[in-house]
């Protein structure tokens, strides 16, 4: 059985969105696929590439052969070149950024707006160090809050 590596089409219409499969060569493109080893988003960016290096690597040494698409995927994952023996690529492999925590930001932007908080960051910062050091005067300012909490819900449900 010819086994190849090679790019499962998922997603929508102007979105594409790849799985990397191990597949026979003679299914068609989006037939069943042996094992799902990875995925590719080109449209992100950048483009999101997941690849289970370990899998990969074993179904190369077995003679699976990657598609060209697939190849220049391993290429900068740097799996083809630890397969065939060359160096890593120089170029180390693009990752998107992580983003805030939007709840955390949510809360320290409120906290500001009351007046609570001076800025929002040394909030943050200093956040770790009261708790460590202060137990006691948590506990005091959390009834407070869930009063103040409690009369805006109040009052948004009669209205």
């Amino acid at each position: 059985m010819a086994v190849k590596i090679r790019l499962l089409r998922m997603g929508k219409i102007r979105n594409p969105q790849y799985r990397i499969v191990v597949a026979d060569s003679r299914t068609k493109r989006d037939g069943r696929a042996i094992e799902f080893v990875g995925l590719y988003h080109p449209k992100e960016e950048p483009s999101r590439i997941e690849v289970n290096s370990e899998r990969v690597q074993h179904w190369l040494s077995v003679g699976a052969q990657p598609s060209d698409a697939v190849r220049a995927i391993l290429s900068k994952t740097g799996d083809w070149q630890q397969f065939k023996g060359l160096p890593a690529p120089a170029e180390p492999l693009k990752v998107k950024a992580v983003a805030p925590d939007r709840r955390a930001t949510y809360e320290a932007e409120a906290q500001a707006a009351a007046g609570l908080a001076e800025a929002p960051k040394a909030k943050k910062a200093a956040e770790p160090k009261k708790k460590a050091e202060t137990p006691a005067e948590a506990p005091a300012e959390a009834p407070a809050a869930q009063a103040e909490e409690q009369t805006g819900a109040g009052a948004g449900t009669e209205a």
